[in-house]
């Protein structure tokens, strides 16, 4: 067996190890997705996420970050549950990804093991490893490695299996052997597209983060445009419109880690609560959920908006204390909540 095989089979085997789905290999060179993301940028469809800018070299060019590498490992690890039944009331939706542990952490921590059991494993092993907070772009990655093709909805996708499921990438030293990347599997289809509350597609394969349910939610610091408040619905973190109508996605749910199985009143947000809590204690409350990622302005700025789309008096004493609160945002919210009350 040649060495470069030995390694890729040590790095499939340790992968598994710690719990990760899928593993393909793709050359470094050229870097994926480069032309995609600078007309993104370009066309200023990140919205407030300036990090974009910031880290668009490294992305373009990844021996920047290892100048050794010579291939990618790509990783998936499925999130799939099913979601929790509706409480109903004053309660808003959280995206499935959100309902456990924060993937950060967890699959940066298995990372962190899988890169340094590699390293006693394989000879002069060296990488650089990155989970979504990294200048990776991991779509990209997933493509040409074929663990998954992208959907019109810029998801990475496994035909007939799942589009619920983290990315990871290990840039390594090692020359591995490649795996082919696959075609396109939406065909015709465009229910991902149709059912979008805000429009944020432009066209296949063309997002403007800016209607993005998902990057208004978490990523978006001030205002929420006036316009797209009602189109949110009960999303209150996050949104999975475009995954929960792909064809792909089916009534066979893949066995997941546990880690990501819904938290108890995480998949569903009590809303009053969230408003009439302290910041403090709702930023200790989801400590080690990706939920903590809007910060405590942020989600009771959301938590205001889907009180205002619910429309039920009920919730007027949680928006008056809301209108108290020390950010511009959560106040206007929670007076724009009042009034279509």
């Amino acid at each position: 067996m040649s060495t470069t095989f030995h390694a890729a089979d040590i790095i499939r085997e340790e992968s598994a190890r710690y719990g990760f789905d899928e593993v393909r290999f793709a050359p470094v060179v050229p870097a994926p997705g480069v032309a995609e993301y600078d007309q993104f940028i370009g066309e200023g469809r990140q919205g407030e996420m300036q990090w974009m800018h910031r880290g668009r070299e490294p992305r373009a060019a990844p021996d920047m970050l290892l100048p050794s590498a010579k291939s990618a490992v790509v990783l998936g690890m499925t999130y799939a549950h099913p979601r929790p039944p509706d409480p109903g009331g004053l309660t808003g939706k959280v995206a499935s990804y959100a309902w456990g542990r924060d993937y950060h952490n967890l699959i940066g921590k298995r990372l962190r093991k899988l890169t340094r059991d590699l390293a006693h494993r394989i000879p002069g092993f060296e990488a650089y490893w990155g989970v979504d907070a990294r200048p990776l772009i991991e779509r990209a990655w997933a493509q040409r490695s074929g663990l998954g093709f992208l959907g019109k909805n810029c998801m990475a996708i496994m035909p007939a299996s799942s589009s619920y499921f983290f990315l990871a990438v290990v840039l390594v030293n090692q020359g591995l052997p490649p795996d082919e990347p696959m075609g396109d599997h939406c065909g015709p289809c465009r229910r991902c597209l149709d059912v979008c509350p805000t429009q944020a597609f432009t066209g296949p394969g063309q997002l403007d983060a800016r209607r993005c349910i998902s990057y208004l939610t978490i990523e978006h610091r001030s205002s929420i445009p006036l316009e797209l408040r009602p189109l949110m619905g009960r999303w209150v973190f996050g949104c999975d419109d475009c995954q929960e109508i792909c064809p792909h996605n089916g009534s066979t749910i893949p066995t997941a880690n546990e880690d990501f199985a819904p938290r108890t009143g995480h998949a569903w947000l009590d809303l009053e609560w969230v408003l009439q809590s302290e910041d403090d204690a709702l930023d200790k409350h989801f400590e080690g959920s990706p939920i903590r990622r809007c910060k405590p302005h942020g989600l009771k700025r959301n938590a205001a908006i889907v009180l205002g789309n619910l429309k039920d008096p009920a919730a007027r004493t949680a928006l008056f204390h809301a209108e108290t609160h020390a950010e511009d945002t959560v106040r206007e919210a929670a007076r724009w909540a009042l009034e279509r009350i």
